[in-house]
């Protein structure tokens, strides 16, 4: 590229030039990026900042919480709750939802967000990241849990904040997929692609070999039929790739290609999958799609799935969309 576009120019063009968000979602969106600054900070200081290891403590899912996992819950909830924004927060960390306290005005909006995914690489230095969703308040005075039980197809914003070798900021607000990368000479995030798009057949899957035992034939027959390379019926030899970490996994997918999926499995069998749908598998779902791909539970589209639960679970299969299509034409019912 050219010439350097930070973030906040983007957001303005898309506000002022395309029409495509209204100013406080321009504002809210800049916040959540300031904060996600402030998490990359403290997790680059590893070790030295006194932020590994656990917390003694769980979260509302029953896992051991790292330190780090509060102080980016933290993080989000003090750069967001003052703007006047927001009407509340929710977050996989927390048990119910955080409503913004009187003495800030409020907002029109509801941030989800799952503060950061892929705790438990934290102590070995490997990739993980903040994600984050962004929905309009239902009429009416207010805010309730309730509020916050809409489709993934009425997300406005939706995004994720990958704290790699580089800090990259991956944001759709429903026109298209962009990728910024922060730089730290600046302090700012800064344009270095957009129009992002995954193409539509790979040679790679994503999955975690170790619980296939397992899953439900489904998953198994399109594991088997890629591990079978080209004396197969796929006709190709396929690579597998596993961070343990949906930020890394889904970041490397929409840089190159790829199917990541995380299934049901008979171990927990009433639950549904292990990703929250909220926080997880909705804003990664919409900037898969909004990047060309697919993404389902197996049998339905993962945007139009209503939740019931503020922290309802999901299976998830999303990627390459004729690798998707696949997986779910697998799990059709026969006949």
């Amino acid at each position: 590229m050219t010439r350097k576009i930070s973030l906040t120019r983007y957001l303005v063009e898309e506000q002022r030039v395309d029409g495509a968000i209204p100013a406080d979602l321009r504002l809210l969106l800049e916040v959540v990026a300031r904060a996600c600054k402030g998490i990359a900070l403290a997790v680059n200081k590893g070790p030295l900042g006194g932020v590994l290891g656990t917390a003694e403590s769980e979260n509302v899912q029953g896992e051991i919480q790292k330190k780090l996992d509060i102080i980016a819950n933290e993080v989000l909830i003090e750069a967001n709750e003052w703007g006047g924004h927001l009407a509340a927060m929710a977050s996989e960390e927390m048990e119910g939802i955080y409503v913004v306290p009187h003495r800030y005005p409020k907002g029109e909006y509801l941030l989800l967000f799952d503060p950061l995914d892929g705790s438990s690489n934290i102590d070995v230095n490997v990739s993980i990241g903040t994600i984050f969703s962004v929905l309009v308040k239902p009429e009416g005075a207010g805010v309730s849990e309730q509020d916050f039980l809409q489709a993934g197809s009425k997300q406005v914003a939706a995004g994720y904040c990958v704290y790699g070798p580089q800090t990259t900021l991956v944001l759709t607000v429903g026109d298209g997929v962009a990728m910024f990368t922060l730089d730290r000479e600046h302090g700012s995030f800064v344009l270095t692609q957009e129009d992002v798009h995954i193409p539509v057949d790979t040679k790679e899957f994503s999955i975690n070999m170790s619980n296939m035992r397992h899953w439900d034939v489904p998953v198994i027959r399109y594991i088997e039929e890629c591990l079978a390379g080209k004396e197969g019926p796929r006709g190709k030899d396929f690579n597998m790739r596993w961070v343990a970490s949906m930020v890394a996994d889904v970041h490397r997918i929409l840089t190159r290609g790829g199917v990541f999926m995380y299934p049901w499995d008979r171990r927990d069998p009433d639950k549904p999958g292990k990703l929250r749908l909220m926080y997880e598998a909705n804003p990664m779902a919409w900037l898969i799609e909004q990047a060309g791909g697919a993404a389902t539970d197996g049998r339905r589209r993962i945007l139009d799935i209503k939740p019931e639960q503020l922290h309802q679970r999901v299976a998830v299969m999303l990627g390459s969309k004729n690798e998707v299509e696949r997986i779910t034409a697998y799990h059709a019912p026969a006949g």
